[in-house]
């Protein structure tokens, strides 16, 4: 294990093989590990994400990075750090890496409709610990993930993980601070003009219609036949 600093998160706890970089950042910040400290690892051996699914990775070629934030958000907005996440990634991918990256409800970053990136965000006691996988440098995926997903390799684009950390952490510390210093509509407004989502039928937790956008809480507005609905959680699916 090495450690490093960065202008926006110190230290950066850097890892060979960890079983998950959520779980060894909670250890840290059940040891008072400060605000901003990340962790990196180069492979993990039971990495997950959202809703329990696991995160597969071939060493090295992904950016594995859990970082633990401190917020000064009341608890019932905390939930709004994964949001707020979501575009500082897609930013740093379009930024560092240069390929199209947009959003999917609530926090997937996709390219031409393959998810590149995905965002857990996990409460520990009074602290969050969020975690960020990009897939970077994978030729090839799985056969049951090839329609599903994709990686900056794939896409052509610049497969530096350390200039991608580098504005990933960077972005993270700039859209948290608007946050929590201006509330959710900055972030909401630069999530919809990133995102995919909005104007598409689709179906959400058992509720189906044409996605109109984010509410105050962050939560999906569906309109349906009988009016507007919004879906706080969940995986949304287009349908025809």
């Amino acid at each position: 294990m090495t450690e490093s600093t960065s202008a926006v998160a110190s230290p950066i706890v850097r890892l060979p093989s960890v079983d998950s970089t959520q779980i060894y950042a909670a250890r840290l910040a059940a040891h008072g590990a400060p605000d901003g400290t990340a962790v990196v690892a180069e492979t993990q051996t039971h990495g997950r994400g959202r809703r329990g699914r696991e995160w597969h990775d071939a060493p090295g070629s992904s950016l594995l990075l859990s970082v633990i934030l401190r917020s000064s958000l009341p608890v019932a907005r905390l939930p709004l750090l994964s949001l707020a996440s979501a575009v500082a990634v897609a930013e740093a991918l379009i930024a560092v890496a240069g390929v199209d990256a947009r959003l999917k409800w609530p926090n997937d970053v996709q390219v031409r409709g393959r998810k590149i990136a995905g965002i857990l965000l996990e409460r520990r006691a009074d602290v969050i610990v969020l975690g960020i996988g990009v897939n970077v440098m994978q030729p090839d995926l799985v056969p049951e993930l090839d329609a599903v997903a994709t990686s900056i390799a794939r896409e052509g684009g610049d497969t530096d993980r350390e200039a991608l950390l580098s504005a990933v952490l960077d972005r993270v510390g700039q859209w948290r601070a608007r946050l929590e210093r201006e509330g959710f509509d900055p972030v909401r407004a630069r999530w919809t003009a990133l995102a995919t989502t909005p104007g598409r039928h689709v179906s959400a937790e058992g509720v189906t219609g044409v996605a109109r956008g984010l509410d105050s809480d962050g939560a999906l507005i569906i309109e349906t036949d009988a009016g507007a609905t919004h879906v706080l959680a969940g995986d949304v699916v287009e349908v025809s």
